[in-house]
């Protein structure tokens, strides 16, 4: 079978209703994206005389970028249990910026040696090893930065959900989360790995920063706690969606080790796990819905 025709085996298994939804889930996307760039750009510093090159080299990392999948996950996760997503928007542009470190990180010769990103020289080969390097640690510490920011009016639990948050994202992307799945990656690298391995690090190296995205629009937006519980396991299951759908466009990874049949009837049990938590929120949970069929059937 040609592995152009995959997106289109991936597609068949979402019924024909949604397909208008599909359709404007592309131009969802790009306005919420525009909304996100216009975000990051009041965070990310301008190049100075003694610092040029870095902050180059942070701004050539985020723009342009792709979907901006998620932060555009934990924006709509705020509005689905009703809350305001500008109170969102700080903790959207970390999850981002986070997102762009672990990508100029990845692509460094010691890692995944990988000179292309998003269609250009990736960002060591743009600027040199050691820039992009730091580049990506003056992301990371930015994305914190974002998670800090508050106004006058801020509620003292929202200052608490706030702080509940930072922890969350933390937990996410360090050494048992993110990072630890990146570990684990890089040990299997030239070794064949089992299905638990390959389910560990889908679910940690990309699975855990989408899951906690959604938790943390759904708690910045003052979610009940069953809310966030439902549109936490809603985001592993999409986060693991979006690494199998990769795994099998990549013949990497989990498609690798059960075959690309057994991947794709994976994909749809995750897809409709993932929809039966959005039960709950009724017709807000409808973008949600979308988003999910968009990561089933995207071709990059």
């Amino acid at each position: 079978m040609p592995w152009s025709l995959v997106p289109q085996l991936l597609r068949s298994l979402v019924p024909w209703s949604l397909v208008p939804n599909l359709m404007n889930i592309h131009s969802y996307l790009a306005r919420e994206s525009a909304r996100i760039d216009k975000a990051l750009e009041t965070f990310l510093p301008r190049p100075s005389p003694r610092s040029s090159a870095l902050h180059q080299a942070m701004r050539y990392a985020v723009f342009p970028a792709g979907k901006r999948i998620r932060p555009v996950l934990a924006l709509e996760a705020c509005r689905a249990v009703g809350g305001d997503v500008k109170k969102a928007m700080p903790a959207a542009c970390a999850l981002e910026l986070i997102h762009s470190y672990s990508l100029v990180h990845d692509d460094l010769p010691c890692m995944d040696d990988d000179p292309r990103r998003r269609g250009q020289p990736s960002c060591h080969v743009k600027f040199g090893e050691d820039t992009a390097l730091l580049a990506g640690d003056a992301l990371l510490t930015l994305a914190f930065r974002a998670l800090c920011v508050r106004d006058g009016a801020s509620s003292r639990r929202e200052l608490a959900g706030r702080l509940d948050v930072a922890r969350l994202i933390a937990e996410a992307v360090g050494s048992e989360g993110m990072v630890g799945g990146q570990a684990v990656d890089i040990a299997c690298r030239d070794q064949e790995v089992d299905l638990a391995t390959a389910e560990y690090i889908n679910v940690h190296k990309s699975g855990a920063l989408i899951a906690v995205s959604l938790k943390t629009g759904a708690t910045l937006g003052g979610g009940s706690k069953k809310q966030v519980e439902s549109l936490y396991r809603y985001g592993k299951f999409v986060g693991l969606l979006f690494q199998i759908v990769d795994d099998i466009m990549d013949r990497q990874g989990y498609a690798k080790v059960i075959g690309v049949s057994e991947a794709r009837k994976e994909a749809g049990s995750l897809l409709g796990r993932a929809k039966a938590e959005l039960a709950p929120l009724g017709p807000r949970g409808r973008t949600l819905a979308a988003l999910a069929d968009f990561v089933m059937t995207r071709s990059r």
